[in-house]
């Protein structure tokens, strides 16, 4: 019996979805880049930003005078946040709490955006912030208050990124890319004066063609390309299926680290991302009629 050949339309999804999930695997590589860099945080928060920001503006002729100010600047935050949190803490922490971003989506979706809150939302929003609680449980937990308490910081300028991209999109306001390219230049700016002496030493030293490299794959490849094969993929694949594809990122970030560097996150790290992993599931397959305003 003669198989029939897929249709177009299931291979063009299916190549879409190949794409997508492509983007969330580049992007799970950034905790084991920050971890080997042999810079500190803000020198990678800056090299990475720059570079970013130098290949958007090279391949994508990127316009900025499309941009917001004020999304570029919460861009830039949770930038430096992010990896400001992966350094002081493990970088499965890092990545479960910022995966917290969906729950204030939803916070600040009604009074940016007017959209309502339903009550599916509201208890989504209190399994997410139930699931961070445990990443400070137990004494012995890996990782520094502080990195945590940064990660938490990131999850909410992650969930403001969004909300200000929808409402520039909604508003006719451009695209993504234009504030983000800002945004990534902005936080090269702010991160420059604490990184200047740490790069110049780096590439002076016996680690530089390390450091180069490291910046080169955290900007070209692990935001520039993931970015452009994302932004392929959801031509071809619904807003659902792209954001459960996304979740790869965080489920293979900690196994990039422990394969790279033996770095084990502990069993309530382990816990706490499972539960915001499942609410960002749940949220992701929610019905359309509870996404409306």
């Amino acid at each position: 019996m003669d198989t029939a050949p897929p249709a177009p339309a299931a291979q063009h999804r299916l190549r879409g979805a190949l794409l997508v999930a492509l983007a969330a695997m580049l992007w799970s590589s950034g905790g084991l880049f920050i971890k080997v860099a042999p810079t500190p945080a803000l020198a990678v928060a800056c090299g990475r930003a720059a570079i970013t920001a130098l290949f958007y503006l090279a391949v994508l002729r990127t316009n900025l005078r499309e941009a917001r100010w004020s999304t570029a600047f919460v861009y830039a935050l949770m930038i430096l946040s992010f990896v400001s949190a992966t350094k002081l803490t493990t970088a499965a922490n890092a990545i479960f709490l910022q995966y917290t971003g969906p729950a204030y989506v939803l916070l600040l979706s009604p009074p940016i955006l007017g959209e309502k809150l339903s009550r599916r939302d509201v208890a989504l929003v209190a399994l997410s912030l139930a699931g961070m609680g445990l990443f400070f449980v137990g004494k012995v937990e890996a990782g520094t208050t502080a990195g945590n308490l940064l990660g938490v910081v990131s999850g909410v300028f992650f969930g403001a990124t969004v909300v200000l991209l929808r409402r520039d999109a909604t508003r006719g306001s451009g695209g993504a890319i234009p504030s983000t390219t800002l945004g990534n230049l902005v936080a090269a700016a702010l991160a420059l004066p604490f990184a200047l002496g740490p790069l110049r030493e780096s590439f002076a030293g016996p680690q530089a063609l390390t450091a180069l490299g490291v910046l080169l794959w955290l900007g070209v490849v692990q935001m520039g390309f993931a970015y452009l094969s994302f932004a392929k993929g959801l031509r071809s694949v619904p807003a659902s299926e792209a954001s459960l594809l996304s979740m790869l990122e965080p489920i293979f970030n900690p196994i990039w680290v422990l394969l790279g560097t033996g770095e084990r996150p502990g069993p309530w790290a382990l816990a706490g991302g499972a539960v915001v992993l499942t609410a960002a599931a749940l949220r992701a397959f929610a019905p359309a009629e509870a996404k409306r305003p």
